[in-house]
């Protein structure tokens, strides 16, 4: 028997749908089997990374606009589309941050973890795979390491590579490069710890957005997986997260 929490987005959408859902008795977050969410991509991201330690699965609905996360809303039984999803699961981008100011902070990414400059001047990075060098001066807007999950989505916007969902892979792509202007970024191991310096942290700013969650200031970032999290997300048959890759990207995959 499947248990229901409900989490809705505070859209005009969400909140219509929250009226026709009354009919589902309503579990709490720890004792319901499932998760339904409804909202946009946004939305979904603030709650997976809020509920990701309650290791059960989501079911999102969609009500924003693009929906890659989501499901298309049918007015048919929300649990014969439940019982007839299936289950995909992903893996979470870790960040460990170091400011300018000595804090530390520690933050979780499903689709990419980006570093931007914060003022009108660009960044100077230095980029290393497992303790060794890769670029020692990448002068840019930025660069931002994405998972397969979300290597379609601001990854491509900056002409990184669409990652297969099983290639247990990385990609660093760099956000307008001045220099090496050639530089188009690396495909890396998902064993891989990247560790990202900011060279002149008075002179040239730079913040980190993991997703939806910004911190000014850095000096030192660490990137890696997180390995004891899977997250599972449950899509309507014919929709599977790698359907929708597959046609978002209109091309092959790396």
């Amino acid at each position: 028997m499947n248990k229901f929490h409900f989490i809705f987005d505070k859209t005009k959408r969400s909140q219509s749908l929250k009226k026709s859902f009354k009919k589902y008795k309503k579990y709490s977050i720890n004792k319901c089997n499932i998760i339904v969410v409804a909202g946009g991509d946004g939305f979904m991201l603030k709650v997976l990374k809020k509920y990701y330690n309650i290791r059960k699965p989501f079911y999102g609905i969609n009500c924003g606009t693009i929906g890659f996360l989501m499901n298309k809303y049918s007015n048919s039984n929300l649990e014969k589309n439940i019982k007839k999803s299936k289950s995909f699961f992903i893996k979470l981008l870790q960040a460990n941050i170091y400011s300018t100011n000595k804090k530390f902070f520690r933050t979780i990414a499903i689709n990419e973890i980006s570093l931007l400059r914060q003022s009108k001047q660009t960044a100077t990075l230095n980029l290393k795979i497992n303790n060794k060098s890769i670029i020692k001066k990448l002068i840019s807007d930025g660069v931002l390491v994405s998972t397969p999950a979300g290597s379609t989505a601001y990854n491509l916007s900056v002409h990184g590579p669409i990652l297969s969902l099983n290639s247990n892979k990385l990609a660093i792509t760099p956000i307008s490069p001045f220099r090496p202007r050639r530089w188009r970024g690396k495909i890396v191991s998902q064993k891989s710890k990247i560790t990202i310096l900011n060279v002149e942290p008075k002179k040239r700013p730079v913040s980190v957005v993991a997703d939806n969650h910004e911190v000014r200031n850095i000096k030192r970032v660490q990137i890696t997986i997180n390995n004891k999290i899977n997250l599972c997300l449950l899509f309507n048959k014919g929709s599977s997260l790698i359907n929708k890759i597959k046609q978002e990207q209109g091309k092959k995959i790396n």
